[in-house]
């Protein structure tokens, strides 16, 4: 009982630096739109508080709050690749009930699938109704060019799950889903082995886990608001409105289909699944919701929502630490949100025809797509030039409206953060109160 005050000063202060962070975003969104980009004035504040300072031609900005937005974050990056793999080892090696272990992987890509799809159904076809009501036909002029992606095949996400090389998976963040599978492999084989809690492979991993927890708390505790208001303010101050126009039909049609599906969706199936309170939830979830949407990062935001989840919303660190990773990982609804209606926006701009059966290809290519999206800001939207690959839409037309999404996207993709984290957590409560392992005090309390 003694750590639930601080949670809830904690989820205050996140509360209220986001809310002071777009505030002054705005603010210095509107010196930046009053006084013009190019302004002595506006070049001097950017150079100061905003600019990125590894951009080519930055060599001589200071970018307070770039540097203090990067620092943050990169100290939560540190810690990704060690949390994910020993928590999916601990997870899985210590379930001595394999029939358990068994049930728990089953309903967690059950529910993930669930999820993503019916997140597709609801993006697609009121993407649907609104490209055939003429919402997509815009006309994009002086977008200027931006850097995507190379477009692949969606299918080679299946062959990146076994990795090549084991150094290779440790040496970088953005190979996540073969850590994954790695850390499933080994946790798997010492089951199979029998080793107890106490082997020498589950003792490191556990004390490997201890060390992140204690660098993790005193990041998010110490620096976490101050970098939240950083992050956000230079986020909205530097998104200028100028971009904003031309696609105002599909920033507003995600947005409001992002926020639906994230406090009406999921509440309406937590309620469902476990018969628990919702309002409870989203009460204690809140504050991971605001730490992703600061962030942008689902795996920068994984170990907020560790112990939001076991803390205080009563679930099992078993199957929290099976069903988070893995979520982070595999189960993206916002992203399958984005990159559909994203899709039908860019069918609108190209001048191509969408049907029924465009439409389920749409959202095939999207439901694989967005599993191997890598959990960085950024990434849903370089990953949907795969998409338009896979269904032709690369004319000029469509290309140009690309570039426009890569230029407003990020706002939405901070609100994508938020949905998918929370669908993680959703599912770790559901699985947790079907396997009877939901503490209901804790999550009452």
């Amino acid at each position: 009982m003694t750590k639930k005050p601080t949670n809830n000063r904690l989820a205050v202060k996140m509360l209220i630096a986001m809310i002071a962070g777009i505030a002054a975003g705005l603010i210095f969104m509107a010196i930046r739109e009053t006084l013009g980009a190019d302004s002595a004035v506006w070049t001097t504040l950017n150079n100061l508080l905003f600019q990125d300072i590894t951009a080519k031609g930055a060599e001589q900005a200071i970018g307070l709050f770039y540097i203090g937005g990067q620092l943050f974050v990169r100290s939560l990056q540190l810690v990704i690749v060690p949390m994910v793999f020993t928590s999916i080892v601990l997870a899985i090696g210590t379930i001595r009930d394999a029939s358990m272990l068994g049930r728990v992987s089953l309903k967690t890509f059950g529910y993930f699938l669930m999820t993503t799809v019916s997140a597709l159904l609801i993006g697609g076809v009121i993407g649907l109704i609104c490209y055939n009501a003429g919402a997509f036909n815009t006309v994009i002029e002086g977008v200027s060019a931006s850097t995507g992606s190379t477009g692949s095949n969606p299918l080679n996400v299946i062959l990146n799950i076994i990795p090549s090389n084991i150094t290779a998976t440790f040496s970088v963040n953005s190979g996540v889903l073969s850590l994954v599978f790695l850390a499933i492999v080994v946790g798997l084989a010492l089951n199979k082995l029998g080793y107890d809690a106490n082997c020498t492979v589950n003792r490191f991993c556990k004390e490997v886990s201890e060390i992140i927890v204690v660098f993790l708390n005193f990041v998010v505790d110490k620096f976490g608001p101050v970098a939240i208001f950083m992050l956000l303010s230079r986020t909205f101050a530097t998104y200028g409105i100028t971009y904003l126009k031309p696609a105002f039909a599909y920033v507003i049609l995600t947005v409001v289909l992002l926020l639906a599906f994230l406090f009406i969706f999921y509440p309406v199936v937590l309620a469902i699944s476990t018969r628990m309170n919702p309002f409870v939830f989203v009460k204690k979830i809140f504050k991971v919701i605001v730490f992703g949407f600061s962030t942008s990062s689902s795996a920068a935001t994984l170990p907020l929502n560790v112990e939001t989840t076991t803390k205080e919303l009563g679930v099992d660190k078993q199957i929290a630490s099976f069903v988070l990773p893995l979520g982070m990982t595999v189960n993206m609804d916002g992203t399958a949100i984005m990159q559909v209606v994203a899709t039908l926006f860019l069918a609108g701009v190209g001048g191509y025809e969408v049907g029924v059966g465009s439409l389920l290809l749409i959202m095939i290519l999207a439901l694989i797509a967005s599993v191997g999206t890598p959990a960085a800001p950024g990434a849903g939207a370089v990953v949907l030039f795969t998409i338009l690959s896979g269904v032709g839409f690369t004319g000029e037309a469509a290309m140009m409206g690309y570039t426009l999404i890569l230029a407003i996207n990020r706002p939405i993709e901070m609100l994508v953060t938020s949905l998918n984290c929370v669908g993680d957590s959703v599912a770790s409560v559901a699985i947790a109160k079907s396997e009877g392992k939901l503490d209901e005090t804790i999550y009452n309390a």
